[in-house]
C-alpha cells in the first residue's frame, strides 16, 4: 500500500530541505526524497566544502605574506590531501546536521530516484526496489549540474567539472579554467592561491560578465596582479584530452589563435536543469527554451498539485534563492499566502580573492531600464579598517534613482563583502532611500563604513574622499 503525505520534497538542496522543515513545521505530513546525499550538491559539492577549500587557500595565502605583518614565517607548504580532507569533513558534518533535522521534524526520508508516474503519485526505486508514495502536494527541487563542452566530456583525470575540481587526485601545475562566472572565478583564484599557473578563458568581453562593469575590470586588474592569465573575447577553437594533459587552441579578442599546454581544465560554462527521468514529460509540465520549468510567483507550476523550486527554474541558480523559494512553496501549500519573490532583492556572491558581492541593478541596467541615476564609489584605500588589515584593495558602489532616491543596486568588490552585502539586501527589501541609510549610524572601525561614504558620494557628501 502506498504510503500518502501532505506533500513530498523531490531533492534534498537547500530549497528541497528546507521546503520540506517549513511543510512540516505548517503541521504538513512531510516526505523527502534524495538519490544520493541528504543537503544536495550544496551541502555536499558545492557552496560549504568550497568555501572551506577556499578558506585553506587564503590562511595559505596570509602564511606567504607573513612579512607584511611584521611576522616571520618560514618553509611554507600546502598538502593539497590534507586540504581536500578538511573541506570533506566539513560536508560531512553538515550533511549530518541535515539528518538530525529531518529527524527533529519528522519528516520522513526515502532514498532512491523518485519520478513522477501519475496525479499525486511519486514511485521511488532504490536498488531495484519501487515504492510508490502519494501525496496531495509534490515539490520538484532536483536542481541542475555542471555542463559539459560538447567535444569533450569530463572523465575527472584531466577534465574537471566542479566536482572533480573538489576532490582532485594531483594537484596541477598548469591549470585551465573555460568560464569566469561565480564556479570558475573561485576554483580559479583557489588552484592561484595555491600555486597553479592559472589561465582563465571568458568568451564575453569581461569576467564575472553578470556584475557591474566596474567590479569587472578591479577582479581582473587584481587576478592579473596575483599571476593569473585573464583571456576575455576568447573562444576554445580546438581542445584535446592526451595522457600527460590538455592541448588548447585559444582564439584571443584580436582573432589571433595560439595553441597551449596545460595540465588540466575546469569547465565552468554553466548549468543543466536535472530534468530527465523524473516523469516531466508525461506530466504535461511546462518548460522553457533551455529545459527550466515555469512556476508563477508562489512556485506553482501548470500542472495542479506540482510545484518547482531552486536550479530547475529560472535564474538566479542560489542556494538562498532556492531556500527562500522552499518557504514560499510551504507556505502557498498551507494557504499562508507568502510574498512572492523579487530577483532584484536577491544578492550573489562570489568568495575569488578578492570577494565579490552584489544586490540589485548595475550601474548600466539600471540605465537600460531608463533610469536617471546617482551613483557613488568608495575605494576601501579611505578606510581605516581596510587599511589595518591590509586589505585596503576594493570599493562599494551603490546606485540610487535620482529622482525618488530608491536605492537600485549596490556593488562591492573586497574583503569580507559577502558579508556586508545583506545590509544592502535588506534595505532594498525595506525599500529604503538615500535619506534612511545616509542616516543610519555605522560602527568604527569597520569595513563597513564604505558603505555609508559610498550612499553620501552618491549625493556628492562623502567625507573621507
Amino acid at each position: 500500500m502506498a504510503e500518502n503525505y501532505d506533500v513530498i520534497v523531490l531533492g534534498s538542496g537547500p530549497g528541497g530541505y528546507v521546503a520540506a522543515i517549513r511543510s512540516a513545521q505548517l503541521g504538513l505530513k512531510t516526505a523527502i526524497v534524495e538519490r544520493e546525499n541528504l543537503g544536495g550538491i550544496c551541502l555536499n559539492w558545492g557552496c560549504i566544502p568550497t568555501k572551506a577549500l577556499l578558506r585553506s587557500a587564503e590562511i595559505f595565502h596570509y602564511m606567504q605574506h607573513a612579512s607584511d605583518y611584521g611576522l616571520a614565517a618560514e618553509k611554507i607548504s600546502a598538502d593539497i590531501a590534507a586540504v581536500v580532507k578538511r573541506s570533506r569533513g566539513v560536508a560531512k558534518q553538515l550533511n549530518q546536521g541535515v539528518t538530525h533535522l529531518m529527524k527533529k521534524n519528522k519528516i520522513t526520508v526515502h532514498m532512491g530516484d523518485g519520478k513522477l508516474v501519475g496525479k499525486g503519485k511519486l514511485s521511488v526505486t532504490k536498488d531495484g526496489k519501487t515504492e510508490e508514495l502519494t501525496a496531495k502536494n509534490i515539490v520538484l527541487a532536483t536542481g541542475a549540474r555542471a555542463r559539459d563542452l560538447p567535444n569533450l566530456p569530463a572523465d575527472g583525470k584531466r577534465v574537471w567539472t566542479y566536482r572533480h575540481a573538489m576532490t582532485p587526485a594531483e594537484m596541477p601545475s598548469k591549470l585551465l579554467v573555460i568560464g569566469s562566472g561565480a564556479i570558475g572565478i573561485e576554483f580559479a583564484s583557489f588552484y592561484n592561491d595555491m600555486g597553479a599557473d592559472v589561465t582563465v578563458v571568458e568568451m564575453m568581453d569581461r569576467i564575472v560578465p553578470v556584475e557591474d562593469a566596474d567590479v569587472s575590470a578591479f577582479l581582473e586588474k587584481a587576478l592579473k596582479k596575483q599571476g593569473m592569465t585573464i583571456m576575455t573575447k576568447a573562444a576554445i577553437e580546438k581542445i584535446e584530452n592526451g595522457a600527460k594533459g590538455i592541448t588548447a587552441t585559444i582564439k584571443d579578442k584580436d582573432g589571433k589563435s595560439a595553441t597551449a599546454e596545460y595540465s588540466h581544465v575546469i569547465v565552468a560554462i554553466g548549468i543543466v536543469p536535472n530534468t530527465a527521468d523524473i516523469g516531466l514529460k508525461e506530466a504535461g509540465i511546462a518548460m522553457d527554451d533551455r529545459g527550466f520549468l515555469k512556476t508563477d510567483p508562489t512556485c506553482k507550476t501548470n500542472v495542479d498539485g506540482v510545484w518547482a523550486i531552486g536550479d530547475i527554474t529560472a535564474p538566479p541558480w542560489l542556494a538562498h534563492k532556492a531556500s527562500h523559494e522552499g518557504v514560499i512553496v510551504a507556505e502557498a501549500i498551507a494557504g499562508k499566502h507568502p510574498h512572492a519573490m523579487d530577483p532584484r532583492n536577491i544578492p550573489g556572491c562570489t568568495y575569488c580573492h578578492p570577494q565579490i558581492a552584489s544586490v540589485g541593478l548595475t550601474e548600466a541596467k539600471a540605465k537600460e531600464a531608463g533610469y536617471e541615476v546617482k551613483v557613488g564609489m568608495f575605494p576601501f584605500i579611505g578606510n581605516g579598517k581596510a587599511i589595518a588589515l591590509g586589505e585596503a584593495e576594493g570599493f562599494t558602489k551603490t546606485v540610487f534613482d535620482a529622482k525618488t532616491g530608491e536605492l537600485l543596486g549596490a556593488h562591492m568588490i573586497g574583503a569580507e563583502v559577502t558579508e556586508m552585502i545583506q545590509g544592502y539586501t535588506i534595505g532594498k527589501t525595506l525599500e529604503t532611500t538615500e535619506a534612511e541609510l545616509m542616516h543610519t549610524v555605522f560602527p568604527h572601525p569597520t569595513i563597513s563604513e564604505s558603505m555609508h561614504e559610498s550612499v553620501l558620494a552618491a549625493y556628492g557628501r562623502a567625507l573621507h574622499i
